[in-house]
């Protein structure tokens, strides 16, 4: 059989005749007198089209038409009157009828509009079909995925984008993708747009979502170009799969060995990176504290690119350049004619980072005047320019940094403790190189590469002795010193090897004999000797600067008698 039909007149011989000629042309038909039989029918089997005379008992062809409607059948309805009008035509197409004809109908008009509807509703089936499965993928994906027209209007949105993206069906329909992004790090919209502008696919791998409700979240982004059914470009369609689990997972199957500009895969690493990780969006002041070249800077700046701040300034203080009031002008800034020489207005340090995060580095070596005004700003977050009495507000994250043991600063007097407290809201402490001698083969890696695009050269090893030298080296100046340590042989290595030769001289002399060294050190110490101690002027008679000097005087473990 070619379908199923539902012929509806209250007339015998007339649901008769049709039944006979649609019988006929191999379609499989049943009758009904009026509405309640045909509505008992139609309740009962799926027709694939339904003939009605508009008038029947007690109700109309348009009843069932509603009744079709009501149940979201799929079924075409044509109507057919004894009493044709335009008017009733028309009325009946705009209420939704495939067809209206007039009576008596002829078996070819009858076959042919049978025909045609059919071919309609098997499209209509087709559509739904197509529908269908492509709602049951959707469902069952596990990514969330968004389709947006070219305006970046959303079309359709799938269950899980609820899940992934906070983004919900009934809520999304029609409005501004934009619009429904809020507290997120906007990675999406930026690859939509690139694929609506570009007409192409973009990507985007294990991008964090920094939303309020999902902090931690890891996505991988997927764009591409919406075709409509004449294959033009018509929006675009965006796949996001979270990759938290499986970030985690690899985070804790593989070390890593780089976070920001920081290098370093040991355990001690390991735990800086997840402690910077769980600080970057805290916005509580955090005093970095370590040896002279263990990297407190770019802590501070992995700190601030890493947190919902990276858009706006990092600023940056070596309190320990500058005299008290220069630092302080150079802080919290002046007006004019505050002091000699303050000839125009100047704006501060802390006015600059507004929105951002300021860098205090050498917190320690700050007078008490200054700690004092830095108290103040952290806990008010409002301070005054230098002879000036109007207050000025800012928004800024303090990260603070020094050398020193501030405990024993305090209990010195050297420093206050109300303001180490508000430093100190968490102190993250540096390794010194000598205690993760793991690292170094990875930082010697990373500085060769930064070094042979500095100098235009391929140097691509150390020697073995090196390696030695550098394992057992206490590294007194710590990363910075081995930083220091490889330019010095970059500028001598002509080869592709560097090698002992190449090396400063507190480096190189770790490769003599005993007796070497110990001629070494006894220059050292004469020279310490006749300049009565003072390592500047000791420095300069040796030909070498004074940090070079403090670094032998370490390494050799030199104590004055």
């Amino acid at each position: 059989m070619k379908g199923k039909i539902l012929i509806i007149d209250d007339e015998e011989n007339i649901r008769f005749s049709l039944e006979r000629f649609l019988f006929a042309a191999g379609y499989e038909a049943e009758t009904a007198e009026g509405y309640d039989e045909a509505l008992s029918r139609i309740n009962k089997t799926d027709f694939d089209l339904i003939f009605t005379d508009i008038i029947l008992k007690g109700k109309t062809g348009v009843d069932i038409l509603q009744a079709v409607k009501e149940r979201n059948l799929q079924s075409p309805v044509v109507l057919f009157t004894g009493v044709p009008n335009i008017e009733n035509a028309t009325e009946a197409v705009r209420l939704g009828a495939f067809d209206y004809l007039p009576k008596p109908v002829r078996e070819k008009t009858l076959l042919r509009v049978a025909k045609s509807a059919l071919s309609h509703k098997a499209l209509i089936d087709e559509k739904e079909s197509y529908r269908a499965n492509l709602e049951a993928i959707f469902k069952s994906v596990k990514d969330a995925i968004i389709t947006v027209d070219q305006d970046l209007s959303v079309i359709e949105v799938n269950d899980t984008a609820g899940k992934i993206c906070g983004i919900f069906r009934d809520a999304a329909i029609g409005q501004g993708f934009n619009t429904l992004l809020k507290g997120c790090s906007g990675k999406c919209l930026e690859i939509m747009k690139k694929t609506i502008r570009k007409k192409q696919s973009v990507e985007a791998h294990r991008v964090q979502c920094h939303c309020k409700d999902r902090p931690e979240q890891i996505v991988s982004l997927t764009a591409y170009p919406l075709l409509n059914h004449r294959n033009l470009f018509s929006g675009g369609i965006l796949v996001v799969r979270d990759e938290t689990r499986l970030d985690n997972l690899e985070r804790n199957l593989k070390e890593r060995q780089q976070l920001h500009n920081i290098i370093g895969k040991s355990v001690k690493m390991q735990e800086i990176y997840s402690l910077i990780e769980k600080l970057a969006d805290v916005q509580t002041g955090v005093l970095i504290s370590g040896e002279t070249g263990t990297g407190k800077e770019l802590v501070a700046e992995a700190l601030h690119h890493q947190g919902v701040r990276k858009n706006k300034f990092l600023v940056k203080a070596n309190c320990s350049a500058l005299s008290e009031n220069l630092l302080e002008s150079e802080l919290f800034g002046h007006v004019r004619g505050a002091f000699t020489g303050a000839v125009r207005d100047k704006i501060g340090l802390f006015q600059k980072a507004d929105g951002g995060t300021i860098f205090l580095d050498e917190i320690g070596e700050t007078s008490p005047q200054v700690q004092l005004r830095l108290l103040r700003i952290i806990q008010e977050m409002e301070f005054q320019r230098v002879g000036d009495s109007t207050p000025v507000k800012v928004d800024v994250r303090v990260v603070a940094a020094t050398n020193k043991n501030l405990r024993e600063e305090i209990k010195l007097g050297g420093f206050r403790e109300d303001l180490y407290y508000r430093l100190k809201i968490v102190e993250l402490r540096l390794p010194p190189l000598r205690d993760k001698r793991e690292d170094i083969p990875l930082l010697v890696e990373h500085f060769l590469k930064n070094f042979n695009r500095k100098f235009n050269k391929k140097i691509i090893r150390i020697s073995e002795d090196v390696q030695k030298i550098f394992m057992e080296y206490s590294w007194p100046g710590n990363v910075r010193e081995l930083e220091h340590a490889l330019e010095h042989a970059f500028i001598l290595c002509s080869r592709e090897t560097i090698s002992v030769d190449h090396l400063p001289p507190e480096l190189k002399v770790l490769s003599s004999n005993e007796g070497e060294k110990d001629d070494y050190c006894r220059i050292i110490l004469h020279a310490l000797e006749q300049t009565h101690w003072n390592k500047t002027k000791a420095a300069r008679l040796l030909g070498i600067s004074r940090q070079s000097l403090y670094r032998k005087i370490k390494a050799f473990k030199i104590m004055e008698n």
